[in-house]
């Protein structure tokens, strides 16, 4: 690019100077231009009203020439590019035979050859705009009708580029039919640039969609150096990144000369690099350079190619194919001009009208033969002219495949049409000031851009022709294939399509049926940094490479990803957690103490199993109310320990199943009120064993009128009733309620229940365990009764358990997780109901149904009989006659039960039993 530009603006400084220097060599306006110099620049010319300029490249040199005026070494003739001027010709020749368009009007042309090189195509572009003639007389007003009116041209983005910044300030409209660099898009810059060939902008676009299409995003590219490839290097960077996450894994710049070490070094680094995709954005002879270089293990490459080589010819070849085979590339559309072959076949070098250099050469390079009579010495054939070109193999008669063709005449019918429409003009009405109408022999060239920008019409073909606010035609390319036959031929084929659309933006259309690939598989290979990271997971980047290559990394717990390449991972509500494979979000599971799990079911089991063996103790006691062990035993608070117990046992299925608002109210306080009141009645019992017992000394006989059956059921009723006060203040002030906890387990929901109140919590647990120590306490202190006093033993011990498991039970509540919690307590209060009426009840019961014998009176005074002289308890004198039946009652039961002495038998039942036999029956 830095040698182009250099020798622009060398050339642009030269110019500008003789131009100055004209104007300065008189210090009046001259009558007349007059030329300094004159180009000797190869063309083709026909006279008209109305002369239409057009650039093409005829012929194609790899040595610039030297800075002068004069252009004489040319290399090779390029027969293509000879059509393109030919389509020109013959577009401007059949809108003359056509009455429909510029009727009355006649069109010409000058063609001229750019030679590919920018000086030549620079310089012709000049002299199309200023004309050929040495001197033309200017008109009173100081302005004339241009050489020619319009130009069609340059092929290459750089020439027109050079030319449109210089004959833009003139608004001199130039319509190109291959210039494709996005920057001519710049109507600052070039405000009367035109063409009928998609930009590079949309060209980008278009073979980015081809790579998405595929899932390649690894990709490296190959750009000349020029214009055309510097521009859209820039732009496919970004966009390639912007709309398909692709990144590249090289570019790189090909030299236009033949540098073997430069294109060696380009070759190793794609043998090297990963990427299997390689997009090239240059011409023929940079892909001739590179195939040679191109070693075998290149083969696994797909190529990519830009309209400037997909269907250019010397490509095809059998020494190329091996690794260009299967290369996709897009194309200017292709087209169908009628008429156009016969029109090629009348060409003829000794027709009047074609008699010039550039026909002359096409013969010669044709038949291989000269026009020139020197060529005879040397051996040559001589031209006649009489040659046939219908038989000829030549290029020049191959209309299957017209792109460029179709595209210059699309360029010539647009600019024909520009001129119907301005001189369809009606005075008075047109667009210009004071609504004048231009005409042919004081047009401007501003004049004629004006109706350029407005036209549109319709090809034969059936394409529509228009150009938008940049200059820049409908976008639409074929996308071709290249093919490699069995027989060793190649074919470039249509396979798809890609064009712009209004709503939809670029569309492709492809024949993945068609398309060739050059591997074993015959299918498409994969050109990735990194494989696509699958739902689950999502991208990491890695340090210090590309965005396209990165690391796939599953997402955390709880979140998800549900699509291909996430950049982060999304967070689940609240409710739910992500799936096993982090693709989805699920409903969380949710834990309770339910029934149907096999530890609810044994617990339910457990606490109904409690409540029956309560319920048949009951009908034991109740069954056998008259015996003495019932009579004897205190028998209402035994009834009501019973019925306590059993609630304790049923409160407990309160903590299994859902957590419902009423269930986390009822359950802790019918606990508690259960508890305290099995606990005040065993505490009760434990008063009166202990009172009874004082009773025997001395003087503590009246201590026993504090623990009649009045005081006992007061004494249980005051105690319940303190732990009913707490619980309603409880439910008053902040009351349990359901509760999903998620804090335990990141996947699961935990319903439990929120105690609300911890204080009030403490306080219910708090005030059980002060009565059942206390309980426990003075079961204890009984132990300097006989050994045979079992009452206080079985006390002792029922308190033990009871107290035992609810000291285990505090620190297991708190670490225990979820419906653990439930199942500690429900478990605790379980065992300790099953301890107070296994040690409470169980060796009572084990006498009145398995030893029933020991339940009478005889059983009784003999066991007194037994222990008279071993354990004297109570003595005939520490009994006062002021003992009521009921005070009698507690001493026979425990004479009766535990084994006292005979007299202390003897002495209660002389005391009262002669008195008042029918109200005391022992």
């Amino acid at each position: 690019m830095g040698g182009f530009l250099v020798r622009y603006l060398l050339m642009f400084i030269c110019l500008l100077m003789i131009l100055l220097s004209s104007f300065l060599e008189s210090s009046f306006p001259p009558s007349s231009c007059k030329l300094q110099n004159k180009f000797n620049l190869n063309g083709i010319h026909r006279p008209g009203d109305v002369i239409l300029g057009g650039l093409f490249e005829v012929h194609y040199s790899s040595v610039f020439p030297d800075y002068s005026f004069s252009f004489f070494v040319y290399f090779r003739f390029d027969t293509p590019g000879f059509r393109h001027a030919m389509t020109m010709a013959f577009a401007i020749d059949e809108i003359n035979k056509n009455s429909k368009i510029l009727p009355n009007v006649t069109l010409g042309y000058s063609l001229y050859d750019n030679c590919a090189t920018l000086e030549i195509g620079f310089s012709a572009a000049l002299s199309l705009a200023s004309g050929q003639e040495e001197q033309f007389w200017l008109l009173e007003n100081c302005s004339g009708t241009p050489s020619v009116v319009g130009i069609v041209g340059d092929p290459f983005s750089t020439f027109s580029i050079a030319a449109s910044s210089v004959l833009g300030l003139f608004k001199l409209p130039i319509v190109s039919y291959f210039a494709t660099c996005s920057c001519l898009s710049d109507r600052q810059r070039f405000p009367s640039f035109f063409r009928t060939i998609p930009s590079d902008a949309f060209q980008v676009r278009a073979m980015i969609q081809i790579l998405k299409h595929f899932g390649w995003t690894w990709v490296g590219l190959l750009v000349s150096d020029d214009d055309y490839g510097l521009h859209v290097s820039r732009s496919f960077k970004s966009d390639f990144l912007q709309l398909s996450g692709g990144c590249l894994a090289y570019s790189e710049i090909l030299p236009w000369e033949d540098h073997p070490n430069e294109y060696k070094k380009i070759v190793d680094l794609m043998a090297r690099s990963t990427a299997r995709v390689v997009i090239v954005f240059a011409h023929q002879i940079h892909l001739i350079h590179l195939m040679t270089e191109v070693r075998e293990n290149i083969i696994k490459h797909i190529w990519i190619a830009s309209e400037a080589w997909t269907v250019v010819g010397g490509l095809h070849t059998p020494e190329f194919m091996p690794f260009l085979g299967g290369t996709l590339g897009i194309a200017i559309r292709r087209g169908e001009i009628p008429g156009f072959r016969d029109y090629l076949l009348k060409i003829n070098p000794t027709e009047q009208n074609s008699a010039n250099n550039m026909v002359k050469q096409f013969w010669e390079d044709t038949f291989h033969c000269r026009f020139s009579a020197d060529w005879l010495e040397d051996g040559g054939t001589l031209c006649t002219g009489e040659e046939e070109l219908r038989n000829a193999e030549t290029e020049l008669l191959d209309v299957t495949e017209l792109r460029p063709e179709y595209k210059i005449y699309k360029a010539v019918y647009a600019l024909a049409h520009a001129l119907d429409d301005m001189l369809h003009c009606v005075p008075g009405r047109g667009p210009f000031i004071g609504h004048s109408c231009a005409t042919l022999q004081k047009l401007e060239p501003w004049q004629l851009m004006y109706y350029l920008e407005k036209v549109n019409f319709t090809t034969p073909f059936g394409d529509q022709v228009f150009f938008d606010e940049n200059g820049d035609a409908l976008p639409i390319y074929d996308i071709m294939n290249w093919l490699w036959l069995p027989d060793g031929s190649t074919k470039v084929q249509n396979v798809g399509e890609v064009k712009m659309s209004a709503f939809k933006g670029e569309e492709v259309t492809l024949d993945e049926n068609k398309i060739f690939w050059n591997f074993k598989s015959k299918e498409p290979t994969t050109s990735v940094c990194s494989n696509n990271c699958p739902p689950g997971t999502h991208i990491a980047r890695k340090r210090g490479k590309p965005v396209c290559c990165y690391d796939c990394i599953p997402c955390s717990e709880g979140k998800i990803s549900n699509n291909t390449d996430s950049l982060e991972c999304t967070s689940c509500p609240e409710d739910f957690w992500s799936s096993p494979q982090r693709d989805h979000c699920v409903l969380k599971r949710t834990e309770f103490l339910s029934y149907h799990e096999p530890l609810g079911i044994c617990l339910t089991t457990t606490s109904l199993l409690g409540t029956f063996i309560c319920t048949v103790v009951l009908g034991i006691f109740t069954y056998h109310r008259s015996t003495p062990m019932v009579r004897a035993n205190n028998s209402e608070l035994s009834f009501l320990l019973l019925v306590s117990l059993k609630l304790c046992f049923l409160c407990s299925l309160l903590f299994i199943g859902r957590p419902r608002l009423w269930t986390c109210q009822l359950r802790h306080a019918a606990f508690g009120i259960s508890f305290v009141l099995c606990v005040s009645c065993i505490l009760v019992k434990t008063m009166v064993v202990l009172a009874v017992f004082k009773a025997s000394k001395p003087g503590g006989g009246t201590n026993l009128k504090w623990f009649g059956a009045m005081q006992q059921r007061g004494t249980v009723l005051v105690l319940t009733s303190i732990q009913a006060a707490i619980c309603t203040a409880w439910l008053v002030s902040s009351s349990p309620t359901p509760h999903k906890n998620t804090q335990y387990y990141n996947d699961k929901v935990v319903y439990e229940c929120a105690v609300g109140s911890t204080i009030g919590f403490g306080v219910l647990l708090g005030y059980i365990g002060v009565l059942a120590f206390l309980s426990f306490l003075l079961a204890f202190l009984a132990r300097n009764l006989p050994d045979n006093f079992n009452e206080a033993k079985f006390i002792t011990f029922s308190m033990l358990i009871f107290c035992a498991v609810w000291a285990a039970f505090v620190p297991a509540y708190v670490n225990s997780p979820g419906k653990y919690a439930d199942a500690v307590e429900v478990f605790a209060i379980l065992a300790s109901s099953f301890g107070l009426l296994v040690a409470l009840f169980g060796p009572k019961c084990y006498i009145i149904l398995l030893k029933p014998e020991r339940n009478t009176k005889k059983y009784c005074l003999f066991v007194l009989y037994l222990y008279y002289n071993k354990y004297p308890c109570i003595s005939p004198t520490s009994l006062k006659t002021s003992l009521n039946i009921s005070q009698c009652t507690t001493l026979l039961a425990l004479c009766v039960n535990f084994g006292c002495s005979l007299a202390c038998y003897v002495n209660i039942y002389n005391l009262h039993g002669q008195n008042s036999s029918n109200e005391f029956h022992p």
